[in-house]
């Protein structure tokens, strides 16, 4: 049972802010999630929350005891790094029971507990193959079950699936998340990946340049981004943004007019998901400019035009064809638009 709560967490190194003011509270057994893009300062939260690196300023609590100041090996938290760092000399079993030798718990608890953390991650039948023999899926589930053998108040996941191809990310991505379900740990975890966050967490926290961008459900942060860099970053393909003028609930710009907004006047970054709108006949929709490329997804396809200076993509049926160059509509629902200010790109409703 762990709670964890971050008060005003900084660090700096000279004039350079690698995290600045983290203020958060985690619940016990919650599931958060880290993302950014790579130097937001995601992983030097958790290196900090671990004890690798001292904060410049704040506290770090887990439960009512305060462990800004505690060595790694008081905090019990267990780490899964992207680097798998397992000891080649040992076998799967070995490696798994290491950290419970190094902790000095009773032999006689081993051989039960290595067995159980094994069989949840099913390297069962692997346990006497040295890493060398196993693929790359199997050792990130090696590096999972010696962190599970631990027991640990806290779990820490820096990027673990990053050095996978994409098919044993989206397995092994399934594992922890089952895991999670099974372990009921506080588990923090940090990665660049949007799909990941989305599927893994029970909230996100969205960080660039060291501050928190917004924290809330992978719903919240999709459904309603707090800013146009978070609107950016999440979605696959992420939200369209369009620069032009609102005036008397009609945004203006090239090729573009979407009337009956509910926002003030002036600049703004208007934005919206591919799969809200729709592709209509040329001349029929809010926005109306020609074809500037089509890809073919399977489930769906993707059809993107240039609107003045902007990409804009849009989600077709699977069997809808064009040909670049072509002529198109794009309806695009006022309800479904996001405004957000022209120059600081804060969310305006």
């Amino acid at each position: 049972m762990a709670e964890i709560r971050l008060k005003n967490v900084c660090k700096r190194w000279g004039s350079f802010i690698g995290v600045d003011n983290f203020d958060l509270v985690i619940p016990d057994q919650e599931f958060l999630v880290l993302l950014g893009p790579s130097g937001c300062g995601k992983t030097t939260t958790m290196r900090m929350i671990a004890g690798l690196e001292d904060p410049t300023e704040g506290e770090i609590w887990i439960d009512d005891r305060e462990v800004t100041t505690l060595d790694p090996k008081d905090r019990d938290v267990a780490m899964v790094f992207q680097s798998y760092g397992l000891y080649p000399n040992m076998d799967v079993y070995q490696n798994i029971r290491f950290p419970l030798k190094v902790r000095k718990v009773p032999e006689a608890e081993h051989d039960a507990r290595v067995r159980k953390a094994a069989e949840m991650v099913e390297l069962t039948e692997f346990l006497h193959r040295k890493p060398a023999a196993l693929s790359g899926g199997q050792r990130q589930r090696v590096a999972l079950a010696r962190a599970i053998v631990r027991e640990p108040q806290v779990f820490l996941m820096d990027e673990p699936l990053s050095n996978l191809d994409a098919k044993l990310r989206v397995s092994t991505r399934a594992q922890i998340k089952n895991l999670s379900h099974e372990l009921k740990v506080t588990t923090i975890y940090v990665t660049h990946d949007q799909i990941e966050a989305m599927t893994l967490a029970d909230r996100v926290v969205v960080m660039k340049a060291g501050v928190v961008q917004q924290v809330g459900t992978p719903t919240d942060i999709y459904d309603r981004p707090a800013n146009t860099f978070v609107a950016g970053f999440i979605g696959n393909p992420a939200m369209n943004l369009m620069e032009g003028q609102i005036d008397s609930g009609t945004f203006r710009g090239r090729n573009v007019e979407i009337s009956g907004l509910n926002a003030g006047a002036g600049k703004v970054s208007l934005g919206f998901r591919a799969e809200d709108a729709a592709v209509t006949t040329a001349g029929q929709g809010q926005i109306n400019a020609p074809v500037y490329t089509m890809e073919l997804l399977g489930d769906a396809t993707m059809v993107t035009v240039r609107a003045g200076n902007a990409l804009v993509a849009v989600k077709a049926s699977k069997d809808y064809r064009a040909e670049i160059g072509d002529q198109v509509g794009i309806s695009v629902p006022p309800e479904i638009c996001h405004p957000f200010h022209a120059e600081t790109g804060a969310r305006l409703d």
